[in-house]
């Protein structure tokens, strides 16, 4: 009788679940999720990158080949830089999946989150089903403050493009008297928290929209791409 442990059916499932693993082992670590998540957003140069997760390049660029050996992210060559992005969007479905389970099976999550915003003050977040429903109907202003590169690379439809670091010189060009719903990259992204702190500083009637693109294209909503249209 063939031992259980060489048989031709064991090593087979062997080799499956080894390579199975490498998606697992590639994603095990903190930072490798957050450049995932900001790769969701849209391509970025390594320098980009490590800027927005507060990585030196070197790092950054370590990160990046370890998530694109296990076939998670490609490259492009952009003039004189290298250019990341998703191998495509199953990669970002998985990273929007791994979200909702973690957030489904710890309570750590919620309670991490719940800590960060009572220290900011309550900041009461317009569910996606709700702003839908006044975008269709004309009754509030949308903000996409994340930078512009990401807003090109796909938005909500009807958002206005003013990034969060453009936000103070430009609030003058936003209506007074309009509500203003501010969205960036998701839940756990505070961009779109420091656009209402400063828009209720000036007087603004603002909220912020917990869900992101990553978000609105998993339900299934129209997503738009490239510049904004002209008022």
């Amino acid at each position: 009788m063939t031992n259980a442990t060489t048989s031709p059916n064991r090593k087979f499932k062997d080799a499956v679940y080894d390579q199975f693993a490498r998606i697992g082992k590639a994603v095990a670590a903190p930072k490798r999720l957050e450049l995932l998540d900001l790769l969701c957003q849209g391509p970025r140069t390594v320098e980009a990158l490590a800027e927005q997760a507060s990585l030196s390049v070197a790092n950054t660029s370590q990160h990046l080949q370890i998530l694109r050996a296990a076939r998670l992210v490609d490259t492009e060559k952009r003039g004189l830089y290298v250019e990341y992005r998703l191998a495509d969007d199953q990669v970002c479905q998985f990273f929007h999946a791994l979200r909702s389970l973690a957030e489904d099976r710890l309570a750590e999550v919620d309670r991490v989150t719940r800590a960060y915003l009572n220290e900011r003050g309550a900041m009461d977040a317009v569910e996606g089903d709700e702003l839908l429903r006044r975008v269709r109907g004309g009754e509030v202003t949308v903000l996409d403050v994340r930078p512009a590169e990401e807003y090109r690379a796909g938005h909500i439809p009807g958002a206005l493009s003013v990034p969060l670091s453009e936000l103070k010189k430009r609030i003058a060009e936003l209506p007074k008297r309009r509500e203003i719903v501010a969205y960036c990259r998701g839940p756990y992204c505070v961009m779109a928290i420091e656009a209402v702190e400063v828009l209720r500083k000036k007087g603004f009637r603002a909220h912020r929209m917990e869900q992101g693109v990553v978000d609105w294209r998993a339900r299934g909503w129209r997503v738009e791409e490239g510049e904004e249209a002209a008022s």
